[in-house]
């Protein structure tokens, strides 16, 4: 069985490359229902995950993971650690999309149900992406996962919230490194204005930029640089999507 599971890290170094991180340990449990419906509108902002095209495999993440929402929308491969427990599928593994913050419970211990108190890493995961790699009867179970690239369908798309002197702009779709470490916007009338983290994925900017038409500079975790030149035109309400052609690749 040993010998298995290490096949299966070794495999799966080479198919998941390039792989940002080490192999590490940590646990997981899961939530949401057998369709994962109860995953929607988590903290990352993203609303309903099957029109933003991040699906049912996805993860609530433990404060130690979640970084402040800085790791919204980024991709780890999860597979149970069949060394340490008899409830995993031997020879499964799976992919899931950050999505969700999982909150400490300090009313209960960290080894007895506060599976997310810090500095516990931790995957809260949706159930179908969880009966992937475990029986669902366990409950919990030792894992070890690693931080890949992210692949999307098309490029990436900026929502608009927010209201006169204050917008708000939900970023999703992010391929690359999944997640972005800053953002700065520009409107017809102004210059470059550097945007904020406000919650999860959402990003906001404090200027009277109705009516223009804008343009996004956006980098990566991975520390890639795109422009997204003129991508929102001036005609522009809040509450609209723009979806662009352009993504990372890192």
């Amino acid at each position: 069985m040993e010998a298995r599971f290490l096949q299966l890290l070794a495999v799966l170094a080479l198919c998941c490359a390039p792989a940002r991180s080490a192999w590490l340990p940590a646990t997981a449990t899961f939530y949401g229902g057998a369709d994962g419906s109860g995953t929607m509108y988590g903290a990352c902002g993203y609303g309903n995950l099957y029109d933003q095209g991040y699906g049912v495999n996805n993860a609530a993440l433990s404060t130690a993971l979640f970084n402040d929402g800085a790791s919204c929308g980024q991709c780890y491969v999860v597979i149970c650690d069949t060394s340490k427990t008899a409830w995993c599928k031997p020879g499964t593994w799976v992919t899931v999309s950050a999505t969700n913050f999982c909150p400490p419970n300090w009313s209960l211990p960290s080894d007895n149900g506060g599976w997310c108190n810090p500095p516990r890493p931790h995957f809260d995961m949706s159930q179908p992406a969880w009966e992937t790699i475990a029986v669902y009867r366990a409950g919990i179970v030792p894992v070890l996962y690693q931080r890949i690239k992210c692949w999307r369908n098309g490029g990436v798309r900026f929502t608009i919230n927010g209201f006169n002197y204050f917008e708000l702009v939900l970023v999703t779709n992010v391929a690359g490194s999944g997640s972005i470490a800053s953002m700065a916007v520009k409107g017809t009338n102004t210059g470059w204005l550097q945007m904020t983290r406000n919650w999860g994925a959402n990003w906001q900017c404090l200027a009277a930029l109705a009516g223009q038409g804008l343009s996004f500079a956006l980098t990566s975790t991975g520390g890639q640089y795109i422009l997204f030149q003129d991508v929102v035109p001036a005609w522009w309400q809040f509450g609209q999507t723009f979806s662009t052609y352009q993504n990372f690749d890192y």
